[in-house]
């Protein structure tokens, strides 16, 4: 009886992860520049944690894949519909930040014969935070999770550097805290096209899981990239550069005035994550998901300002 409930939960995750192939839309948004948009909500069974912008970039004698999905099976949904893309094989594998949205597809790639490459950070954040992560995701994602592997980046990135496709170089920068401690932003040069992983949020409301001011100040460094187009982290695939920072910018903005303003008063953060930025509720997706955990990540970060 048990052989058989295994053998028929084996089958049944099979086909899904078949039609999910047959549903995985690539959308080529510059020649040769393809995304996938995920879907605005919380990471779970039905949409197989498929929640972030996934996005490759093919050259004349390769292909980068630029962050995986959040569950084996949609990186193997992402793998066959790039496949009938291009016959050009993956060098590349690049991970825009350490979370489970964006790493957990890592091990259908594996066997491509790519590099996987990170932010210097990126290695000790997968072996710190990954067992946490299978952990804790369980109870949405269930079986799901039973063969994802955690694959680290091989090829790590301190600053910059530049990787060749045949005919077509990208540039991947890392970047000191912001959204997390490993982000990382891959830039097209050729079709102007930048990807920021989290580093941009668009009606999803942005999260912080390193630090308030750190993302603002990333921000305005990120507004210099000579882009004309940008895929973000989460929301639509594709959006004007640099335009599109500005929702986020007032969003964090927003959090910081009013946090300064409790700490000012001497508000308790059990009182301050309650109010302050609230008046950005209209403007975002899952806002009672993630802004309090915003909110009190900023206040503990402020409330160590010199006056």
């Amino acid at each position: 009886m048990l052989q058989r409930t295994i053998r028929g939960l084996a089958i049944a995750f099979l086909c899904l992860v078949a039609n999910g192939a047959k549903s995985f839309e690539l959308t080529e948004i510059a020649p040769g520049v393809f995304v996938h948009q995920g879907v605005t909500a919380l990471m779970s069974r039905d949409n197989l944690g498929g929640i972030a912008n996934l996005g490759a970039i093919v050259g004349a004698e390769a292909v980068a894949v630029i962050d995986t999905g959040g569950s084996r099976a949609e990186g193997e949904a992402f793998l066959a519909a790039l496949q009938q893309r291009t016959t050009k094989p993956i060098r590349y594998v690049i991970d825009t930040h350490v979370h489970p949205d964006h790493i957990f597809g890592n091990i259908a790639f594996r066997d491509t014969g790519a590099v996987f490459v990170g932010h210097k950070n990126l290695p000790r954040a997968m072996a710190t935070r990954g067992p946490h992560y299978l952990s804790s995701f369980r109870e949405t994602m269930g079986a799901l999770l039973d063969d994802v592997i955690l694959v680290p980046p091989t090829l790590t990135v301190e600053r910059e550097t530049i990787l060749d496709l045949g005919g077509r170089k990208i540039a991947l920068k890392a970047w000191r805290t912001a959204h997390s401690d490993s982000d990382l932003t891959v830039l097209d040069p050729q079709s102007g096209t930048l990807f920021t992983g989290d580093l941009l949020f668009l009606q999803h409301v942005p999260i912080i899981d390193g630090s308030l001011l750190g993302f603002l100040s990333v921000i305005e460094e990120l507004r210099k990239i000579e882009a004309v187009r940008v895929v973000p982290g989460h929301g639509p695939a594709v959006a004007p550069w640099p335009q599109a920072l500005e929702a986020q910018k007032a969003y964090l903005d927003h959090l910081t005035r009013d946090l300064r303003a409790d700490i000012a008063r001497g508000e308790t953060l059990a009182r301050a994550v309650t109010t302050a930025g609230r008046g950005e509720k209209p403007n975002w997706l899952l806002f009672e998901d993630y802004h309090t955990r915003n909110a009190t990540a900023g206040f503990a970060e402020l409330e160590w300002e010199a006056p």
